[in-house]
């Protein structure tokens, strides 16, 4: 099984602010309005929360972690540490939004199934996660080194990536329709080394090892994708999939 994954708000600004930053294509398909009251699931440190309610929504954020979620209400922020698989809200949102997070909650019907009941009849849910095929490279080469080492790789992921037909059929499921969602590559360049980039969302690959051999571990991952993964000028590009879509809650669940 996959270890814990802990969320440091200062190492995550630091290695991860492109998440955010990539955030504006999914927020132009939320087509927020004002007054609006929305969900903002997996809200981290409240980056888009606060460009939410900059746009005039009442915004509610939740997230797992309670260090991203202090982050947020430092801002000052309505934000809660709430799991998405457990989510206690019952029609009360116009909207719900994800930017990023999605492909933590593996339980995705648990997920989806609170959404639901989250919404209003006719609300809508707009996310952007991880999709079939996302960080592959990457992927491999931590589930390859944690074989190597007697381990189950494989067992120590944390991450769900769909395919659009897997995705498109819970969403169904759950009460949806899905007027809109698609697969695409996006590579992602970093702003730094891989490094960093593992010390922000690995560690459930590197807490099944004893302390003493993580660092190791993430230096032969990160010698193994260089090759792929690292241009000539030292430059990492990060080989993102993305998941998309704009789904409306029918009237009749």
């Amino acid at each position: 099984m996959s270890g814990p994954q802990h969320w440091d708000p200062a190492r995550y600004a630091e290695n991860a602010r492109f998440v955010a930053d990539l955030g504006q294509p999914v927020l132009e398909l939320l087509a927020p309005q004002p007054g609006e009251r929305i969900l903002d699931l997996g809200c981290g440190d409240g980056a888009l929360t606060r460009t939410l309610v900059a746009r005039g929504c009442k915004v509610v954020g939740v997230d797992s972690s309670p260090e991203q979620i202090a982050a947020a209400q430092a801002l000052g922020l309505d934000a809660r540490v709430m799991a998405g698989e457990a989510l206690s809200f019952d029609g009360e949102f116009d909207a719900v939004f994800s930017n990023a997070a999605l492909h933590w909650m593996p339980d995705a019907d648990r997920v989806l199934a609170g959404v639901a009941r989250a919404l209003r009849p006719g609300g809508r849910f707009v996310a952007e996660c991880g999709g079939d095929g996302c960080v592959e490279t990457i992927h491999g080469a931590l589930i390859t080194g944690l074989d190597a080492r007697g381990l189950d790789g494989r067992a120590a992921s944390p991450w769900y990536f769909p395919t659009v037909v897997d995705y498109a059929a819970r969403l169904a499921r759950a009460g949806f329709e899905v007027p809109e969602i698609r697969l695409f590559p996006r590579p992602t360049p970093l702003p730094g080394a891989l490094g960093g980039w593992l010390a922000t969302f690995a560690e459930s690959f590197t807490r099944v090892l004893p302390p003493e051999q993580r660092a190791s571990f993430l230096e032969e991952v990160e010698q193994r994708v260089r090759p792929t993964l690292c241009d000539a000028d030292g430059r990492w590009t990060a080989d993102y999939v993305r998941l998309r879509f704009r789904a409306m809650r029918t009237t009749t669940t």
